[in-house]
């Protein structure tokens, strides 16, 4: 009762104060990367027709398949998924793309083209016309783990991890020039905890 008492409840009026603060975002800043990235998918749609050698829906995994193991034929003996297509997951192009140059287009294709339509195109869609700001829901008893989760949108999940990714964050801005947003992370915080715990 303790962890309640003195951790959980008093982090309740905190998250409140968070939610209603919300966070401000840059639109302007998104909307020109959102320019940059279609230009950039264009790019690549056209290199991976050339590579294809012919056009097609390069989102529509059968397409793929087909232009990948029937007109292609990259391997002998391609995966299939339960419905009979051709397996296209990002397990199986991973695979292959230290081989061919084409799947290594599409999984950049796919990268930038969720990044796109996930967070750079959808962020702005969520700003609240009222505050001007992003207001996600944070659950304090959800995850399993203890950690704090996020949605609507989940601002926890913002990509870091491709060059790209990281420019998603700089839309993030703190609300004037009175204020400095600071991003800090454990590493391995809960293993840290353990080692503590257990001397």
């Amino acid at each position: 009762t303790s962890l309640i008492e003195e951790l959980e409840l008093p982090l309740i009026d905190v998250l409140a104060d968070m939610e209603l603060a919300g966070i401000s975002l840059n639109q302007q800043f998104l909307h020109q990367l959102s320019v940059e990235l279609e230009r950039d998918l264009k790019t690549l749609e056209q290199e991976i027709y050339q590579c294809a050698g012919s056009t097609f829906n390069i989102a529509s995994p059968k397409q793929l398949g087909e232009i990948l193991f029937e007109q292609l034929k990259l391997v002998d003996k391609p995966k299939k998924t339960k419905t009979g297509q051709y397996a296209t997951s990002e397990e199986v192009l991973s695979y292959l793309a230290k081989d061919h140059e084409i799947v290594r287009k599409v999984l950049e294709y796919r990268g930038l083209a969720k990044l796109k339509s996930t967070y750079i195109d959808a962020l702005p869609t969520q700003v609240d016309k009222k505050t001007n700001r992003i207001h996600t829901e944070y659950m304090q008893a959800v995850a399993a783990t203890g950690r704090l989760s996020s949605n609507n949108p989940n601002l926890q999940n913002i990509p870091i991890r491709t060059e790209r990714g990281r420019e998603v964050r700089k839309a993030f801005v703190p609300k004037n020039d009175q204020y400095e947003l600071m991003s800090a992370d454990y590493s391995q915080i809960e293993l840290r905890i353990i080692a503590a715990l257990s001397e």
